[in-house]
């Protein structure tokens, strides 16, 4: 992904020991407008689902609507009440480390809001999806946590992720 000159890095990390379940980023600055996540050569020990919660809280203050495709078919998906947004409902992440997403978090720090993200994941041989995701919400996002929604499965070595701050939008 091209950064501008308004897309400052924040932090990345690169998987490298294949025993890694969640990937997080804390202590997140409050000076930008908005949040860019984006993960590369995203791979899993077993097929799952990435699944992202925000400030580590579970419960059920998220929702989320899917947008699927795979060239022969489209489905979509709404779900209430959940303790975390799905990063690929529909499409698989497998061992292959081919897998990719782009997540965007408008107003992340606003604190009369609830927060909602955008998320686009690929994978070649499954298909693409957008999902939009809301968490009700209105404390400024700190933190954000990436695992599988199963259990017991890992990120491949090689599995990066690079956080943005959006300078203006």
């Amino acid at each position: 992904m091209p950064a501008g000159s308004t897309y400052t890095p924040i932090a990345t990390t690169t998987v490298s020991n294949g025993t890694t379940t969640t990937v997080t980023f804390s202590s997140i600055s409050g000076s930008y407008t908005d949040l860019v996540l984006v993960g590369g050569s995203l791979g899993m020990t077993g097929d799952g689902t990435m699944r992202m919660r925000l400030n580590s809280a579970a419960g059920t203050a998220y929702s989320f609507t899917s947008l699927y495709g795979n060239g022969s078919s489209a489905l979509s998906n709404r779900d209430s009440n959940r303790d975390n947004i799905p990063l690929n409902y529909n499409t698989t992440l497998a061992a292959d480390n081919n897998g990719s997403v782009v997540v965007h978090f408008e107003n992340y720090s606003n604190t009369t809001t609830n927060k909602t993200v955008l998320s686009r994941f690929g994978r070649a041989a499954a298909g693409t999806e957008a999902i939009v995701g809301l968490w009700r919400s209105t404390a400024a996002v700190t933190q954000i946590d990436i695992s599988n929604q199963v259990g017991g499965i890992y990120f491949q070595s090689g599995s990066t992720f690079t956080l943005y701050g959006i300078a203006s939008a």
